[in-house]
């Protein structure tokens, strides 16, 4: 994180982290989004710890995001079998022990629509040099705030995202259509110096 970036995270109009919000400290300490997994091993890890509830992103959070739409991701399981058998439990869906969770917790919840990521797919597609499995969750909540804040006149602001991790993701992709939002105008990274009074999303 660059110098500064914590402070500037927490001025936020509305700080967004993911699944265990290990971006905390050096990021901040601001915490208003948890965007989760739902599907996979790593939604049955989150829920199967009680720690998870426990984290203080998790418990500062006004609302729980589920990344991946359950019927979009269920259709995909065929070819996700074929293709990458050792996938076989990517597609299981957890949406209703987070939709518990929130509910017991007086949280919000939202599924972000099949048509986010319908077209994160395209994109990423005609981007990318060979097949993937999935967007990232990191990509598909980027793409769904960059539309929504194109409705209003909130800046959207990432922080923290290396594009670099587990190979079924299309990161090199994901890399050349973040800069393509950044240089359209619709996204920026925090830079070195944030500059605190003129931005109002991270």
């Amino acid at each position: 994180m660059p110098s500064g970036a914590a402070n500037f995270i927490d001025a936020a109009d509305c700080v967004i982290r993911f699944n265990d919000c290990r971006s905390m400290g050096a990021g901040g300490r601001r915490t208003d989004v948890v965007a989760v997994c739902n599907t996979g091993r790593p939604a049955l890890s989150m829920l199967g710890r009680a720690g998870w509830s426990r984290n203080p992103g998790v418990v500062a959070a006004r609302e729980i995001w589920c990344v991946r739409q359950p019927d979009m991701f269920e259709a995909k399981r065929p070819a996700i079998a074929e293709n990458y058998p050792e996938l076989e439990d990517f597609c299981d869906d957890y949406t209703a022990g987070f939709r518990a969770f929130a509910t017991a917790t007086g949280r919000k919840l939202r599924v972000v629509s099949d048509a986010v990521h319908a077209a994160t797919d395209r994109h990423l597609s005609a981007l990318a040099e060979t097949p993937f499995v999935s967007p990232s969750s990191g990509l598909i909540v980027i793409a769904d705030t960059v539309a929504r804040a194109e409705k209003t006149d909130d800046e959207v602001v990432i922080a923290g995202f290396d594009h670099i991790g587990w190979p079924g993701h299309p990161f090199a992709a994901e890399r050349r259509f973040t800069d393509h939002l950044i240089a359209a105008g619709k996204l920026r990274r925090l830079d070195a110096a944030p500059r605190f009074n003129q931005h109002r999303k991270a």
